[in-house]
């Protein structure tokens, strides 16, 4: 048996590592979920919920049990969800229910597929309020036990913001780049999503691509002018079906 030499081996390195590289971000990363902690409180939060986004559900009933499952273990007091459920209308019904599965009250607000897909918004709401929570399209509730008050943005903007109702406001939004064209508004929390972390990013480079509208903010936390942002990696993937340094994100945040 002939000893491999070291040129050989840095040679089938180079040609093995692309490959399973690409076998990560196809086949795998696409549906290894993550859970983040994202705590505002400086300490013991007296408020604690889960925020996902860009489930993008195009059928897979496998992942989708489990993002439900993973929410539900982690017994959240409500769920946020900032928008793009599905693409397409046909799976619609299939990802209301994965939603109506969900163990705590989920309040949301659409994103721009939301509208493409040409879903009914009713069907939405009746979803979302069948688990205690609401789909909030350019409007806000008030979750007196929290002293809180959600906001949904939708298409009207920074036009359906109204003065604050609540000790404590918490912004859902899709686009995160809005977080700098609030007009001098201010909450304690935005929550966005749309970018998906850029679904590949690269070291010391970070997403290679993210769509129009997520500005400055691609992933994570940031100060921006109108308050702190956390911006979601999602759940699903757009266009292209791959992942790689960016896993799908069910944060749990404390205020």
């Amino acid at each position: 048996m002939s000893k491999i030499t070291r040129r050989k081996f840095l040679g089938l390195t180079a040609l093995t590592l692309p490959a399973a590289l690409g076998a990560n971000a196809r086949f795998i990363e696409p549906t290894s979920l993550r859970v983040t902690k994202f705590n505002l409180s400086g300490g013991v939060g007296d408020c604690r919920f889960v925020h996902f986004t860009d489930f993008h559900h195009k059928g897979d009933v496998s992942y989708a049990a489990d993002v439900v499952r993973t929410i539900n273990e982690l017994a959240p007091e409500f769920v946020c969800f900032t928008g793009d459920l599905v693409e397409e209308a046909r799976f619609a019904p299939e990802a209301l229910g994965f939603i109506q599965q969900i163990r705590a009250p989920v309040y949301g607000s659409p994103g721009n597929h939301d509208y493409w897909s040409h879903v009914s918004f009713p069907e939405f709401e009746r979803a979302f309020a069948a688990t205690g929570g609401a789909w909030l399209v350019d409007r806000s509730v008030v979750l007196p036990e929290h002293d809180l008050e959600l906001v949904g943005m939708a298409v009207q903007g920074i036009n359906a913001l109204t003065s604050p109702n609540a000790s404590r406001r918490l912004l859902l939004m899709h686009y995160p780049g809005m977080a700098s064209q609030l007009h001098g508004q201010r909450f304690d929390l935005i929550l966005a999503g749309h970018s998906h972390g850029g679904q590949v990013r690269l070291p010391f480079l970070g997403a290679l691509i993210v769509p129009h509208g997520v500005g400055p903010y691609d992933l994570g936390y940031y100060d921006t002018p109108g308050g702190p942002l956390y911006v979601n990696a999602g759940i699903g993937t757009y266009r292209i079906p791959v992942r790689l340094n960016c896993r799908p994100e069910i944060t749990v945040v404390t205020i």
